[in-house]
């Protein structure tokens, strides 16, 4: 099976924050934040594999700074590291400054996507060459997370974890 850059999958969703998606402090509601980033992930664990995706698990969120009501918030997804039939997906999370322009990250989170079948069988995907450092980085880290989420899930024996047991060496 062929290989695939993480740019290959890359999606990016802009929008604007209405205030009917706003809490009480008039800041975008994580609910609907999580939502918007799942439909990124979603597209980009698509691109990747071309294949039906479903949400596995979300691994990991960061709510690092409130979105305004107004705000230009772009999601940026693609995926860090495929393995047998799951996929790991960063989401990047910016907001635009509406005089200057400039971009500052607010959030990120990392996903977990399966691809399957029409009768929802997991399916074989291509793997991931990572390009740039930051790629290099988060498919590096991919592992780890995975070996991690399996020990917490009861699916991996620690001692098993290489990966995780060479950072403590």
């Amino acid at each position: 099976m062929n290989s695939k850059t993480p740019s290959a999958s890359l999606t990016i969703l802009t929008d604007l924050v209405l205030p009917g998606e706003t809490n009480y402090l008039d800041n975008l509601f994580g609910g609907e934040l999580l939502a918007r980033m799942d439909r990124a992930c979603s597209i980009a664990a698509r691109r990747h594999s071309r294949r039906i995706v479903v949400t596995a698990s979300v691994n990991h969120v960061a709510f690092n700074k409130s979105v305004p009501v107004g705000s230009v918030v772009t999601v940026e997804a693609k995926v860090s590291r495929a393995f047998k039939s799951s996929m790991e997906i960063f989401a990047d999370v910016w907001i635009e400054d509406r005089q200057s322009g400039e971009k500052t990250k607010v959030n990120e989170g990392i996903y977990t996507f399966v691809a399957v079948d029409e009768t929802g069988k997991p399916v074989e995907i291509e793997q991931i060459t990572p390009e740039t450092d930051l790629e290099k980085e988060r498919f590096e880290g991919a592992l780890r997370r995975k070996q991690l989420s399996l020990i917490l899930a009861g699916k991996l024996n620690p001692a098993d974890a290489t990966e995780l047991k060479a950072l403590f060496i």
